[in-house]
C-alpha cells in the first residue's frame, strides 16, 4: 500500500475517513477505513497485550476506532499468523485469543491475518509442509478466537493463495487472498486477473477471492490500465480495496472508483465471479496471459467484460456465444462511457491495454440458457466440499457431494453442495 509503514497512524487513519465523506466515497458505499503493517510497538507489554505505538496513536486505538465509528464507517487492522508480521511487528501465534480479545475492546470491525513467520514460512513465500498443519491450521485457530471474542470481524485471510486456500478459505474467514502480492504495474494486473479467472467458481455470496488491493491513482498504471485493473477486480467479486492515498486522487481517479455501475455488479446479491469464455472463433485462452473474454451472472443479468491486452483493438461478442445467454436480442450499458444499446452482439473499440463492461439483460424477445440441475454421481471422482460447486453453466468440475449432502440447483451458472 502506498505510504507503507509511515501511513499506519491515527492521523492517517481519521484523515481518510473525513476524505471518505468528504469526497463521497461513503456515499459510493467505501467502508473500511484499514491499517495495515507497523501500527505496533515491537514488542508486547509485560501482560502479552499487543500495545499501538504510542507515538503513532498517543489516544490508543480504541480512540480512533470510536472517532471512526461516530462518522457512520468501519476500523480495520493487520496482524499475522507466525510470531512476527512480515514487517517485524508481534505476530499472533500463540496469542491468537489474547490479540482476539484486544480487537474487540477496542472495537475493531475488520482483521487482515498476514502468512510471514509461521512454522511453514519464515518470512518466505512457499507451501507449508511443516509436520505439525499447514497455514490452514494457523489460520483456523484465529477464527475461533474471533468467533469468541464477542464481537462480528471480518476476517481477511492473507496467505498468498497458498495450501490450496480456495479449498477452505469460505469456511475459516470471509476472503481470502489468491495470489502473491500486487505490486502495483501493469505486469501485476495481468498476471492476478489471469489467475483469478479459473477459479472464479470459489466466490460465493459468503466468501471471495481477494485479488489484493488496488494500486489506483499511484502513477504506475494509464488511465486505461487503472479501468481495466478496476473493472476485472468489481466484476471478479474482489473486495475493492485501494492502496492509495485517497486525498490525493485525481478528478478522473475518483470518478472511476466511484463508478456505481461496477461498485453495483461487485456487491450484486448472486455473488458469482466473472471469469473468461471462449467466444466462436476466438483462439483458446493462454496460462499467464490477459484474455480479452469476461462474462459472469447477476441477479438481474449478466456481466460481460472485453479487454484489449495486446494493443488497440475492435472486439466482438454474439450473445448467443455468452454462457447464460443464449438467442434474441439484449438490451445493454456500458458501465464506463454509459452507453446503450440492444441486439444481439455488443462490441467494442478499445486503446491498449483498456476494458469496456457490459450488463446486459433481457429485452423481452430473449431466450434464456436452459435451466437444468446437475444432479450427483455415483463416480469415484472426489467429492466437493461441504459448500463447494457441483454444476452450472460451462462447470467442467465433479457433481458428487459428500455424504449427507444433496447437488442444489441455484440458477443457470450455480449448483451447490448443500
Amino acid at each position: 500500500n502506498q505510504g507503507g509503514c509511515d501511513a499506519a497512524t491515527a492521523a492517517i487513519a481519521l484523515n481518510t475517513a473525513q476524505a471518505f465523506i468528504n469526497l463521497g466515497l461513503k456515499d459510493a458505499g467505501y467502508t473500511y477505513v484499514n491499517i495495515d503493517d507497523c501500527w505496533s510497538t515491537k514488542s508486547r507489554d509485560s501482560s502479552g497485550n499487543l500495545v499501538p505505538d504510542p507515538n503513532k496513536f498517543p489516544q490508543g486505538m480504541k480512540s480512533v476506532a470510536d472517532q471512526i465509528h461516530s462518522m457512520g464507517l468501519k476500523f480495520g487492522l493487520y496482524g499475522d499468523a507466525g510470531t512476527m508480521t512480515c514487517g517485524g511487528y508481534p505476530g499472533s501465534q500463540g496469542y491468537e485469543a489474547q490479540d482476539a480479545k484486544s480487537l474487540a475492546s477496542w472495537g475493531i470491525d475488520y482483521w487482515k491475518h498476514d502468512n510471514c513467520y509461521t512454522p511453514c514460512n519464515s518470512g518466505q513465500q512457499q507451501t507449508c509442509s511443516d509436520p505439525a498443519g499447514n497455514t490452514q491450521t494457523w489460520y483456523v485457530t484465529m477464527r475461533d478466537a474471533l468467533e469468541s471474542s464477542g464481537r462480528p470481524i471480518f476476517y481477511s485471510l492473507c496467505n498468498w493463495g497458498r495450501d490450496s486456500v480456495l479449498t477452505w478459505g469460505a469456511d475459516v474467514g470471509n476472503s481470502w487472498r489468491m495470489s502473491v502480492d500486487n505490486w502495483g504495474g501493469w505486469a501485476d494486473v495481468v498476471r492476478i486477473a489471469s489467475q483469478a479467472a479459473p477459479i472464479a467458481s470459489y466466490s460465493t455470496p459468503y466468501g471471495f477471492n481477494d485479488l489484493d488491493m488496488m494500486i489506483i491513482g499511484n502513477g504506475q498504471l494509464t488511465a486505461a490500465e487503472e479501468r481495466t485493473h478496476f473493472g476485472i477486480w468489481a466484476i471478479s467479486k474482489s473486495p475493492i480495496i485501494m492502496g492509495t492515498d485517497v486525498t490525493k486522487l485525481s478528478t478522473e481517479t475518483l470518478n472511476l472508483i466511484k463508478n456505481s455501475g461496477l461498485l453495483a455488479i461487485n456487491q450484486d446479491s448472486l455473488g458469482k465471479a466473472a471469469t473468461t469464455f471462449r467466444p466462436s472463433g476466438a483462439a483458446s485462452p493462454v496460462s499467464g496471459q490477459l484474455y480479452p473474454y469476461w462474462a459472469g451472472p447477476l441477479s438481474d443479468g449478466v456481466v460481460v467484460g472485453l479487454v484489449a491486452p495486446d494493443g488497440a483493438q475492435t472486439l466482438s461478442v454474439n450473445f448467443s456465444d455468452v454462457p447464460g445467454l443464449t438467442s434474441g436480442t439484449f438490451s445493454w450499458t456500458e458501465l464506463y462511457s454509459g452507453r446503450t444499446g440492444s441486439g444481439t452482439s455488443v462490441s467494442a473499440s478499445l486503446g491498449e491495454h483498456d476494458i469496456a463492461v457490459f450488463k446486459v439483460v433481457s429485452s423481452g424477445s430473449a431466450t434464456s440458457a436452459p435451466s437444468t440441475t446437475m444432479p450427483p454421481t455415483s463416480t469415484d471422482v472426489p467429492c466437493g466440499a461441504q459448500w463447494s460447486q457441483c454444476g452450472g453453466q460451462g462447470w467442467t468440475g465433479t457433481t458428487c457431494c459428500q455424504s449427507g449432502n444433496t447437488c442444489k440447483y441455484s440458477n443457470d451458472w450455480y449448483s451447490q453442495c448443500l
